[in-house]
């Protein structure tokens, strides 16, 4: 009987559901675990970004954990993010771990990887400065009001409501979709890191944020000042240093190697454009042309633009997400030293949006024939 009791206790207990084990992750970039919530405590273990911590109890704004280690001691609720926060991490790594990367770049000073783009959105991993990131996408929204401030009332002078001007657009911050090196994916603000760029192009870049830079080739110079002397082409993507914008970049350039000169010179410059990421580079034939040299593939890149036709790009306000409607797809080979765009035979360019008003040659050199005679009249 004995044994009896013994086996059905020992058979309830394997259908027994084991207790839910709660855990937490260390949000602080470094923090510790005292052994009491007091004025005066002791510490009992030293946590970094990322730990997790089994919850062995709950008191008022504090949870009592224990490491993987078995270190135990209470933590502050505002220094960990909850399992249903890690998990959300989690979902959005696994969402994007195929997207195409459009940059790369760096952590400029220590900076949250937030879920969503916002300040004030949950975020849990902290990154280093000098941590590698590969850029996927790019969102924009409006920068937070500080709180006091409105928009512009209505001006009243004598009794009558005089309209005041309308306020000015409002401020916007960039965000950034990355993965760090670990592969972690989550949005970092675009202030707060910088596009990989190699330092010979950044003195060409003429006032201009370079968003991309690409390779397309190699060139052996023996006389080069580097110390490699294989020595890479790229093509650029840059953009105005304004944050909001309904593009990624408004101008693409070629870059060359001057084997004689040693130095880079511009092959290519498409500009006044609204573009968009992603630009890829690809070793192609060009197969619309008959010459002998099209047959042989050569450094091919492609990127889009938004059609004349398509209506003005606004922003998500919500996820922040710049989606045009429609674009044109733009490709060009590097052929030698020469840049050309390739499309089938006798076939036109589509129109495409300009952030610029262009001005025709022709309108352009009345303009200039008009005041050259003014000058000399003024004489």
């Amino acid at each position: 009987m004995s044994a009896s009791m013994l086996a059905g206790t020992t058979g309830c207990s394997r259908l027994r559901p084991k207790p839910h084990r709660e855990y937490v992750y260390v949000m602080a970039k470094e923090t510790y675990l005292r052994d009491r919530v007091a004025a005066v405590s002791n510490r009992t273990a030293d946590v970094q970004n990322g730990d997790r911590l089994l919850v062995l109890d709950h008191g008022r704004r504090f949870f009592k954990v224990q490491t993987d280690k078995g270190a135990q001691g209470w933590i502050n609720e505002k220094m960990v993010a909850t399992q249903s926060i890690f998990d959300q991490f989690a979902a959005l790594t696994k969402e994007h771990e195929k997207d195409p990367v459009v940059a790369t770049g760096v952590v400029r000073d220590d900076v949250y990887m937030h879920l969503t783009p916002g300040r004030e959105t949950e975020h849990f991993l902290r990154l280093g400065e000098g941590e590698k990131l590969k850029l996927l996408r790019r969102a924009t929204l409006p920068k937070p009001v500080p709180p006091g401030l409105r928009a512009v009332a209505p001006v009243v002078e004598k009794g009558k409501v005089v309209e005041a001007a309308p306020p000015a657009p409002p401020a916007m911050d960039d965000w950034w979709l990355v993965r760090d090196s670990k592969g972690n994916a989550g949005w970092i603000y675009s202030r707060l890191m910088d596009v990989d760029a190699p330092d010979a192009l950044v003195r060409y870049s003429e006032g201009q944020r370079i968003v991309g830079a690409y390779i397309l080739n190699k060139v052996y110079d023996p006389d080069a000042p580097q110390d490699d002397k294989n020595i890479p082409e790229y093509v650029t993507v840059t953009s105005p240093y304004t944050s909001g914008l309904p593009y990624d970049f408004n101008q693409v350039r070629v870059f060359i190697w001057n084997v004689k000169k040693h130095r880079y010179e511009t092959a290519y410059r498409d500009k006044n454009i609204e573009g968009y990421l992603p630009l890829t580079v690809t070793m192609a034939s060009d197969p619309y042309s008959k010459a002998p040299a099209s047959a042989t593939v050569a450094p091919t890149y492609n990127y889009r633009v938004l059609a004349d036709d398509a209506p003005p790009v606004v922003p998500d306000p919500v996820t922040g997400a710049v989606v045009p409607s429609k674009t044109i797809l733009k490709t060009y080979r590097l052929e030698g030293n020469l840049v050309r765009r390739v499309l089938p035979p006798d076939a036109t360019p589509p129109d495409e949006t300009h952030p610029e008003p262009v001005v025709k040659k022709a309108k352009k050199a009345a303009v200039h024939r008009r005041a050259v005679r003014a000058k000399r009249r003024r004489r």
